[in-house]
């Protein structure tokens, strides 16, 4: 049996097994996953990983093999074991669509239901929500910044071996054009695409051998590895083995700036005039912003992009806004639900179950993030919250390919300051009515 359910944190089964033995358990709660601050003075954050979530809310399950191992170690107790054995979430679940922009306080993740089912879903969902959207906006930064030009998720070495998949995914709702990875390709039908590394050339005798080898065995549409002695030689090698015809060349290394003018006037000048210029090579948002100028044709992105560009995390949090009052019924559906809110310093929460809509000018761009307690009405701005379970069935899967079309729509609806990627102020407010606290 395939099963998320013990990728999960040992304080949450800590918390069903005292809230069963003190009939708590069972209380109609509310938690919410929200954003207290972006990372690193970022101006939106990109919803990522909503379809990931879903896929693994439904293999939350204890099977034989996790429920011996809890009573083995003493975790839980029979009567957390009798209530683990027949989970299943039936609540509801609201959350932002994917590919849709988030701001300090967007409720992105609304999940309804006992206090027992839903609290067991804290790790799940921050795990997988903030390590997707944290990758999610750095691609999106980097999109931006290569403005149109094809980029290439390249960070399968850099990353642990799934989280190379998912941030593939991550990457292509921001604006990314194929992946390395093809795993991703495998699950997520993301484009793929690869060309060689160094060691193919340093295989052979030479670099006319290594690349007509490569053109004998895929066409010479490939793409050329040409910085592994000299560059200059390389490209003319290159196109001495392929002809004129030549896919593109890669450059991974040197003053790629510098580079890509060079070749590409050595390409031209050898009658190359199609042939393709990828650079790659520690790229980040900020080295691609400076090549704009350069005649690049593509950039292959890999460490900055899986780390997040300095924010691997999206610090997104989990927190329990509203309970059920104990009428008599143990909080049981149906029941009053009451605000509850922390009051740490430094890390307060908002009370109350809330609802979103992005408000925008007569020209159409964002102005507001707008939270309430009540459902929208008419005429109150765009609806951010859609529902993706319900009574726990899952109503919410979409195509990747709606969520990257949704990315390309919120970011054009945003003021155009929040494109910048020098560290900022959020590109719009959060404003919230009433008052919750």
């Amino acid at each position: 049996m395939t099963t998320t359910a013990l990728l999960t944190d040992h304080y949450e089964l800590t918390m069903v097994r005292a809230a069963l033995h003190s009939g708590a358990a069972r209380r109609r709660s509310v938690f919410e996953v929200f954003a207290r601050y972006l990372p690193h003075g970022r101006r939106y954050g990109v919803v990522a990983g909503m379809g990931r979530l879903l896929d693994a809310l439904e293999e939350f399950r204890f099977g034989p093999e996790q429920l011996e191992f809890l009573r083995e170690t003493g975790i839980a107790d029979e009567l957390t074991l009798s209530f683990l054995e027949s989970y299943r979430f039936s609540g509801d679940i609201w959350g932002y669509a994917e590919g849709d922009c988030y701001f300090p306080g967007s409720p992105i993740l609304v999940v309804e239901g006992t206090f027992a089912e839903a609290v067991v879903l804290e790790t799940l969902a921050l795990s997988v929500l903030n390590h997707d959207c944290a990758i999610a906006a750095a691609g999106s930064r980097m999109a931006h910044a290569a403005a149109g030009r094809p980029l290439i998720e390249m960070g399968s070495r850099r990353t642990h071996e799934r989280a190379a998949v998912a941030s593939a995914r991550a990457a292509y709702i921001a604006g990314f054009t194929s992946t390395s990875n093809l795993e991703a390709r495998h699950t997520y039908q993301i484009p793929s695409s690869g060309t060689s590394a160094h060691a193919f050339t340093l295989l052979h005798d030479s670099e006319r051998e290594a690349f007509k080898a490569q053109v004998d065995a895929l066409g010479a549409d490939t793409t050329l590895l040409v910085d592994t002695y000299d560059v200059t030689a390389g490209v003319a090698t290159a196109v001495e083995v392929a002809g004129p015809d030549l896919g593109a060349v890669r450059i991974d290394s040197g003053d790629l700036a510098l580079y890509a003018r060079q070749v590409r006037e050595q390409l031209d000048s050898l009658g190359a005039t199609g042939t393709r210029i990828v650079l790659t090579g520690d790229l980040d948002e900020h080295s691609i912003a400076a090549l704009a100028a350069a005649p690049v044709d593509g950039y292959g992105v890999g460490t900055s992009l899986v780390t997040g560009s300095g924010a691997p995390t999206a610090a997104l949090v989990y927190k329990l806004v509203a309970r059920a009052q104990d009428d008599g019924s143990g909080g049981a559906p149906g029941a009053e639900l009451r605000p509850v809110a922390k009051r740490s310093v430094g890390k307060p929460s908002r009370g109350g179950r809330k609802w979103a809509v992005r408000q925008f000018d007569a020209s159409g761009r964002a102005t507001t993030e707008h939270v309430t307690d009540a459902p929208p009405g008419p005429g109150s701005g765009r609806p951010l919250l859609q529902h993706l379970v319900r009574g726990g069935e899952i109503i919410g899967r979409e195509p990747l390919d709606a969520a990257r079309a949704r990315h390309r729509s919120a970011v054009a609806e945003l003021p155009p300051h929040a494109l910048a990627l020098s560290r900022g102020y959020p590109a719009i407010p959060t404003t919230f009515a009433p008052d919750n606290d």
